[in-house]
C-alpha cells in the first residue's frame, strides 16, 4: 500500500502546483544526496498501484541518528528548496522526523556559520513542515484504526490459512501458525478472529497460569466433537503472564507430548509483507497520501508535525508525538507487566477484537450458560454476499452464549414461510468464516405475500426475535413485518438487521458485508486487464460492474485500480463528458501511459449503455486507441470472504446479537415478550466512527425506494479523489478533511459505545 500512498502525495502535490520529490532510500537517501533526490513528474508513478512494497525503497540508517547526519540531510534538502517532508513509516521513521523538524533551524544556522549555505536561504527556509503515514503491517501505531499495509498483510495470512484447513482437514492435523508481531499481536488477533482459530497467543493479553492444561482441553474436546482440524496462532513477540516468550514450536512439542496429535508448525514470516496491496490498503494509501498533502499545505510553524489516519470511515489528522508516545507506552505496560491497561492503550477497535474473540471461540458447558427460555431465529435475505456466513456463525454462537435457543431459517422469507427452520447448534456453524456465499440459502422475495404463514411458523417455533442478514430486500422485508405487527401479534419482537451485500446500498451503514471482498475482486481483475493493455498499447478497457443503481463499487473500484473514469448513477453525466473522456484518453496516449481503463456501474444510465459507451469510444478514437469490453457479472458475489469482510460480519453480528438479548428483557411482560415501538426494529450500521442501531422507520426518510439506494453516500466525497488521481481538473472539497485532533484515552464506558 506504499506505493498507492506515494502516487497520491506526488499526484494531489503536482496537482496543487507544488514541485514534487522522491527521497530514494529513505534517510539515507536524504544524507547521501545526489541522485537520491530528483523531482518527479505525473508519469513517475504511473502502473506502481498494484505493486507491493515501496518502488523508492526503504532502509535502515545509522547516519540520520547523529548530528553529522542530519546537517548533512538539511544541506542537501536546502539545494533543492526542499521544506515540507512526507514520511511514510513506523514509529521509529516518525520520531526521528520529529527530530529532524525540531532541530532544522539549529541545522540551518549551522550551515550557515560553516558557510555552506547563506543567510538568505537561512531566512528563506526557517521552516520545516512534516507530515507522517504510517506504513507498517503490526498495525501497531496508536491513534491509527488501519495502517497501511495491515490489510494487504491480513489477506497473505488468510490464504495460507485457507490453504492449510483443506490439508488439515483430509489429515486430522494440528497446525500451529506463526504470525509476525514482535511487540503487536493485531495480525495474530485478527487472523484468529476470521479462521476460528482454535487458540491464539499474543503479546498484550497472556494466558493465564495453567494455559497448557486448559488449551489441551479444548483442543481434545473439539476432536471429540469430530472437529477434524486445530488451528492454533501464535504471534513472533507471544510471552506468558512472566514475560517468558512461547514460541511455536513449543507449542507444538506441548500438543505432542500431552496429546500425540499429528502437529505441524507453519512460519509465515516474509511472505506477509509481500504480495499485491489489497483494495483496502490502496484506498486508504490513496486518501492518506491526499490527506497529507492538504496537511503540509494548511502546516504553519506553530503546528505541531501531525500524522494523518483513519479513525473508523474518517480521515484524522493527530498530532505525532502524542500517537508516538502512546505507543511506546504500550510497550511499557508489557514490560511491566500491566497487560489489561496494555490492550486497553492498544485503542477500542484492538479491545472489540479481543472481546469478540474470547466470546466466540470457547464454549462453556452447559452446566453454566445463562437458560433465558428465548428463541431467536436468523435468516438470510437477498443475493449471497461473502461474509454472510461468518455473520452467522457469530449469531448463533453469541446467542447461545447468551442463553438463548438458536433457530437457522433456510432460504429467506420464503423458506421461513414454507417452515424450513431448525435449531442450531455452537458445533454446527465451526469453519463458516471462510465459506463464501450463503450456507443457509437466501432468497430475494419478500415477506409481504407470506406474512401469514411466516406468522404460523413464528407462533409455532415460538420465535421471540428475528435477526435478518442482508441487502436492500432485508431492509425493505423488515419494514413490512413492522407494518404488519397491527394485524399479526407474532411480529412485536425484537428484531435487526445487519447489512450484506455487495452493492454497498443499505441506507443507514457506510459498509455492508461483502461488498470489500466484491471490490478485491473488481481490483484484481482490473490488475490482470491492465497488464493485458500495457502489452498491447494504446488499448482502452471498459469493465462493467454490478450494484444496481449503486455507485459503491464502480467508483471505489475505479480509485483502487487507477482508473480513468467511473460512470455512475449517483452523478449524471452527458455526451458532453463523454466526449470530454475520450479527449482526456486521447491526450493520454500520446504520453508515455499508453493504456486507458474505465469502469461503468451496470445501471448508470438507461441510454448510454456499456455497449453505446464501448461504440463511441471504439468510433472516437479510431486510429488513436482500441478499445475492449468486459463485464464482470456474478463473479463479484463470490469467492472467500476478504478478512475485512470476516471481521467487520463477525464482530457487527456479536453486537445485533447482545442488542436482541437487551431489547428480549426489556420487552419481556406477564410470560411473553411484546414490542411494538419503532426502536425495536433495527438496522445496524457503521456510521462515521461508530457502530449505530437506528429504528428503520427513521431510516425511510433517507431512502431513495426507486433507485434502492440511500439519498445522501459518503463515499461520493471521494469522487474528486479519483478524478484527481486520473488528471482531471475538478474542486477537491476540503471541508472533510480531518482537523487536527489530540489522541483520545478510551475511557471504559466509551468503549462499549461502539467502535468496530
Amino acid at each position: 500500500g506504499m506505493n498507492a500512498a506515494v502516487r497520491a502525495v506526488v499526484r494531489m502535490g503536482i496537482y496543487v502546483k507544488a514541485k514534487v520529490y522522491f527521497v530514494y532510500e529513505g534517510y539515507q537517501g536524504m544524507v547521501d544526496g545526489g541522485d537520491n533526490i530528483v523531482e518527479v513528474s505525473w508519469e513517475s508513478v504511473s502502473s506502481i498501484l498494484q505493486v507491493g512494497g515501496t518502488v523508492i525503497g526503504s532502509a535502515r540508517c545509522k547516519s540520520f541518528r547523529t548530528r553529522e547526519g542530519r546537517l548533512q540531510a538539511a544541506y542537501n534538502l536546502v539545494q533543492r528548496g526542499i521544506t515540507n517532508l512526507c514520511v511514510i513509516g513506523g514509529d521509529g521513521s516518525l520520531t526521528g522526523a520529529n527530530l529532524f523538524r525540531e532541530e532544522w533551524s539549529g541545522l540551518l544556522e549551522e550551515l550557515a556559520q560553516k558557510g555552506k549555505i547563506d543567510e538568505e536561504a537561512v531566512k528563506k527556509y526557517a521552516y520545516l513542515n512534516i507530515v507522517g503515514m504510517v506504513g507498517s503491517i503490526d498495525n501497531d501505531f496508536c491513534g491509527t484504526d488501519m495502517t497501511i499495509g495491515t490489510d494487504s498483510a491480513l489477506h497473505r495470512i488468510i490464504e495460507v490459512v485457507d490453504a492449510i484447513m483443506t490439508t488439515a482437514q483430509s489429515h486430522q492435523r494440528t497446525f500451529v501458525l506463526e504470525v509476525m508481531g514482535r511487540h503487536c499481536g493485531y495480525l495474530a488477533l485478527v487472523s484468529a478472529l476470521a479462521c476460528g482459530a482454535d487458540w491464539v497467543f499474543i503479546p498484550e493479553y497472556p494466558p493465564e497460569e495453567g494455559w497448557e492444561d486448559s488449551m489441551c482441553v479444548k483442543l481434545s474436546e473439539n476432536r471429540a466433537r469430530k472437529k477434524r482440524l486445530n488451528i492454533i496462532i501464535v504471534a513472533e513477540g507471544a510471552i506468558d503472564c512472566h514475560n517468558q516468550p512461547i514460541t511455536s514450536e513449543k507449542v507444538k512439542d506441548l500438543v505432542v507430548q500431552r496429546l500425540g496429535f499429528d502437529t505441524r508448525v507453519t512460519i509465515l514470516g516474509h511472505v506477509q509483507r509481500g504480495g499485491t496491496p489489497s483494495a483496502f490498503d490502496r484506498i486508504l494509501a490513496s486518501r492518506m497520501g491526499v490527506e497529507a498533502v492538504l496537511a503540509l499545505l494548511e502546516a504553519t510553524p506553530a503546528t505541531p508535525a501531525c500524522v494523518v489516519s483513519l479513525s473508523g470511515n474518517q480521515a484524522v489528522r493527530l498530532p505525532l508525538m502524542e500517537c508516538v508516545q502512546m505507543t511506546q507506552e504500550v510497550q511499557k505496560a508489557m514490560d511491566e507487566g500491566r497487560f489489561v491497561e496494555a490492550v486497553r492503550l492498544r485503542g477500542r477497535s484492538f479491545e472489540n477484537n479481543l472481546n469478540t474473540y474470547k466470546l466466540l471461540s470457547h464454549k462453556k458447558p452447559d452446566a453454566e450458560l445463562p437458560k433465558t427460555n428465548f428463541n431467536v431465529a436468523v435468516l438470510n435475505v437477498g443475493a449471497p454476499a461473502a461474509g454472510m456466513n461468518a455473520a452467522v456463525r457469530a449469531a448463533v454462537r453469541v446467542g447461545i452464549t447468551e442463553g438463548h435457543k438458536m433457530f437457522a431459517v433456510i432460504d429467506g422469507f420464503e423458506g421461513f414461510s414454507r417452515g424450513k427452520i431448525k435449531e442450531i447448534s455452537w458445533g454446527d456453524v465451526g469453519g463458516w468464516t471462510g465459506q463464501g456465499g450463503s450456507i443457509l440459502g437466501t432468497k430475494r422475495t419478500l415477506p409481504a405475500k407470506y406474512l401469514e404463514k411466516i406468522a404460523d411458523q413464528m407462533r409455532t417455533n415460538n420465535i421471540n426475535a428475528l435477526m435478518v442478514i442482508g441487502g436492500f430486500e432485508a431492509y425493505l422485508g423488515l419494514l413490512e413485518l413492522s407494518a404488519a405487527r397491527e394485524k399479526y401479534d407474532e411480529f412485536c419482537v425484537p428484531m435487526v438487521m445487519v447489512p450484506a451485500t455487495v452493492s454497498n446500498n443499505v441506507p443507514g451503514s457506510d459498509f455492508s458485508i461483502g461488498a470489500d471482498t466484491a471490490l478485491n475482486t473488481i481490483t484484481d481483475t482490473c490488475d490482470r486487464i491492465k497488464q493485458s493493455a500495457s502489452g498491447t498499447k494504446r488499448c482502452v478497457f471498459i469493465i462493467e460492474t454490478m450494484g444496481g443503481y449503486c455507485g459503491y463499487l464502480a467508483n471505489m473500484g475505479a480509485l483502487a485500480a487507477g482508473a480513468d473514469a467511473a460512470y455512475i448513477f449517483e452523478e449524471q453525466f452527458d455526451i458532453r463528458e463523454l466526449q470530454a473522456n475520450v479527449e482526456h484518453l486521447t491526450e493520454k496516449m500520446k504520453t508515455s501511459i499508453q493504456r486507458g481503463l474505465v469502469l461503468r456501474n451496470e445501471n448508470c444510465n438507461e441510454n448510454y449503455t456499456t455497449d453505446f459507451i464501448y461504440q463511441l469510444y471504439s468510433e472516437e478514437g479510431k486510429g488513436v486507441f482500441d478499445c475492449r469490453k468486459n463485464v464482470l457479472g456474478h463473479m463479484q458475489q463470490g469467492g472467500a470472504p476478504s478478512p475485512f469482510d470476516r471481521n467487520f460480519g463477525t464482530k457487527i453480528s456479536a453486537k445485533a446479537m447482545q442488542w436482541i438479548s437487551k431489547k428480549l428483557k426489556d420487552t419481556y411482560r406477564k410470560g411473553k415478550v411484546f414490542a411494538n415501538t419503532d426502536d425495536s426494529v433495527c438496522l445496524l450500521g457503521m456510521r462515521r466512527r461508530n457502530l449505530v442501531f437506528q429504528p428503520v422507520a427513521e431510516l425511510k426518510n433517507e431512502t431513495d425506494f426507486v433507485h434502492r439506494i440511500p439519498k445522501e453516500q459518503w463515499w461520493l466525497k471521494l469522487r474528486p479523489l479519483m478524478k484527481i488521481l486520473a488528471k482531471y481538473k475538478t474542486s477537491y472539497d476540503v471541508s472533510d478533511s480531518g482537523q487536527l485532533e489530540h489522541v483520545a484515552m478510551v475511557s471504559p464506558k466509551e468503549a462499549e459505545t461502539g467502535a468496530i
